[in-house]
């Protein structure tokens, strides 16, 4: 085996961060123009309790929805709950436990939360890991697959009929996937579509990402094709100082330290587009788009590729089961 199979999905990663941080640097972030009040709606945002989740959740707060933190860390959601509501008086929000690494969890999530009788507005699939060692999880998926895409997926289509019905033509439900740079670096071999042979932590992240955007551009031809009154787009929020970066070998960790305060976005500068995406009137009914600093951009070549999109929804559907058709 020749060590560029190691090496280059390292190089395109590094290389794709540092356009990025030379964008940042000489562009200033998107600011969230004034949004209306969004009191009566519901929203859940995976990994809610810390970082680019957090500052969203505050933000979604402060315009008056009822949000959801789904996460796995009981004790930082509940943390995170208890710090909103102290500094906005009257926040609704709450916690709810998911692990998206055990699809029986989502499972379990989805049934707590249809039994609440709440409606869902807008999903958020925010939760994410990054080059982390090679593991599974209990279910055999490979973890940044599992966590960053299968287990949203899972969670999405549970879901899907609750959005379904909170949503009217004049005021859609939303679902919003946080996607990454990353997924420009991914082609058409990636994930299950063919039996990999070597391990590399960051093809794997990068991948899981292209799968996200697949995701969303498809997610949306069928609802569209459906009729229904829901929404799906992917927002890129850039390079954004928070904990992701923790698996970052040690070299780039410790050149990453001094330059995130300077060039990363703060995790809410990043959630603006996001919150702009979740509650903006001039993108209602609008779907399929790659948001980057509150504008829709382009995503990689191949994420268009409706083939692969397809092929990777029906892989999906085979391996937890679920029809292919939303109709079914």
């Amino acid at each position: 085996m020749s060590i560029l199979t190691y090496i280059i999905p390292v190089l395109k990663l590094y290389i794709i961060g540092v356009k990025v941080l030379w964008y940042q640097l000489f562009h200033r972030p998107f600011t969230v123009p004034a949004l209306p009040k969004q009191h009566g709606k519901v929203s859940i945002v995976t990994g809610g309790a810390r970082g680019l989740g957090y500052a969203i959740v505050r933000q979604l707060a402060g315009l008056g929805m009822h949000v959801i933190i789904a996460s796995h860390d009981e004790q930082q959601g509940l943390a995170a709950v208890k710090s909103i509501r102290e500094e906005q008086s009257g926040a609704h929000v709450d916690f709810e436990f998911v692990d998206l690494a055990s699809l029986s969890s989502v499972r379990q999530f989805v049934r707590r939360f249809q039994n609440r009788g709440l409606p869902l507005h807008v999903l958020i699939n925010n939760a994410a890991v990054m080059l982390v060692p090679e593991g599974k999880t209990d279910d055999g998926f490979e973890l940044h697959f599992a966590i960053n895409y299968l287990g949203h997926y899972l969670l999405t289509r549970f879901l899907l009929d609750t959005l379904v019905n909170s949503g009217k033509d004049e005021a859609c439900s939303r679902i919003i996937s946080i996607s990454s740079s990353a997924h420009y670096t991914a082609n058409k071999d990636f994930l299950f579509l063919r039996k990999k042979q070597h391990y590399s932590a960051h093809k794997a992240y990068a991948d899981s990402k292209l799968a996200q955007v697949l995701f969303t551009y498809h997610l949306q031809q069928e609802l569209q094709f459906c009729g229904h009154a829901v929404t799906v787009s992917a927002v890129d929020p850039g390079m954004v100082d928070t904990d992701l970066y923790r698996n970052l070998s040690t070299l780039p960790r410790l050149a990453q330290r001094p330059i995130a305060p300077l060039l990363f976005r703060s995790p809410a500068q990043a959630a603006a587009t996001v919150v702009y995406a979740a509650a903006a009137p001039e993108l209602e009914g609008v779907g399929g788009c790659y948001l980057y600093e509150g504008k829709p951009s382009f995503s990689s070549a191949v994420s268009y590729d409706e083939k692969l999109q397809a092929q990777l929804w029906n892989n999906t559907c085979s391996l937890l089961g679920l029809p292919d058709s939303l109709l079914a």
